[in-house]
């Protein structure tokens, strides 16, 4: 009776578990459809974010810089809070060059990604099959020079555009995911029986 009260109780939780991942997947495939829609707002949205991010990493380095030890450990956490801080504030006040700034920082981030695992193919292309980071690296290569192509034009839909790639990519595997947990789940007191 117990184990039996005890696996409903599980299937129970699972249940609630996972009807709120499937809600939140959902969730994201839709703003992820919203964000590749109006890819312009989502960009500025982006460099928002940054830009207060940026701020609260101020704060947290002024805190940071009181719990530490010594005076030049001290000097050094205030001198990169006020770093972050006015580039915070200049990105919040300053969205377009906001924005062009973080498309050419992922410009130089997807080549040098795509170069770097392409080198890294060479190194171990005898040893292991790597073809897949082949063409990773290739795949990222490309797409860091198509951006830059369009650089700084493009900047305005470039980082909406794939913050909401990403957004359904990510809501579609943690659906998967939890659809499969859900199958196990309902396999599972058949399999203890």
């Amino acid at each position: 009776m117990s184990s039996e009260s005890g696996q409903e109780s599980l299937s129970k939780i699972v249940k609630r578990g996972t009807g709120l991942s499937i809600f939140l997947s959902i969730l994201l495939i839709v703003l992820g459809v919203l964000a590749i829609l109006l890819p312009v707002e989502m960009s500025f949205g982006v460099v928002i974010v940054v830009s207060w991010l940026l701020m609260i990493g101020a704060v947290v380095h002024v805190i940071d810089a009181f719990k530490g030890s010594g005076v030049g450990h001290a000097i050094w956490k205030i001198i990169v809070a006020i770093v972050y801080f006015v580039t915070g504030l200049y990105l919040r006040f300053n969205l377009g060059i906001g924005l062009v700034t973080l498309t050419l920082a992922l410009i130089v981030f997807f080549v040098v990604q795509g170069l770097a695992d392409i080198f890294i193919y060479l190194r171990v292309r005898k040893t292991a099959p790597a073809g897949s980071l082949l063409l990773h690296g290739i795949v990222t290569l490309i797409l860091g020079l198509m951006i830059w192509r369009h650089w700084p034009n493009g900047s305005l839909w470039v980082i909406g555009t794939l913050v909401g790639i990403n957004m359904i990519m990510t809501g579609t595997t943690r659906l998967m995911l939890t659809l499969a947990v859900r199958r196990a789940m309902k396999a599972f007191p058949q399999t203890a029986a």
